[in-house]
């Protein structure tokens, strides 16, 4: 998958930026430091368990976003 459009982190960031969150909100609800949440800013995949988390903390699936993403490939 070293051709992989998906950039885990950034979706994360534009979710948060969509919903006016903040990288501290999410540090909070993730019992994590901020700095840990540019961290997963950066990343292009994640751990699923972390996924999992954020996608219950900001109440968004970015499992199915994942998929949408794979059902849409050329």
């Amino acid at each position: 998958m070293n051709n992989c459009k998906i950039h885990i982190g950034e979706m994360i960031r534009r979710e948060c930026l969509r919903q006016q969150r903040g990288a501290t909100w999410l540090a909070a609800r993730l019992y994590c430091n901020r700095v840990n949440i540019y961290k997963i800013y950066s990343k292009r995949s994640i751990d699923t368990d972390l996924l999992y988390r954020i996608s219950i903390a900001l109440d968004h699936d970015f499992f199915a976003d994942i998929s949408r993403g794979l059902t849409q490939r050329p």
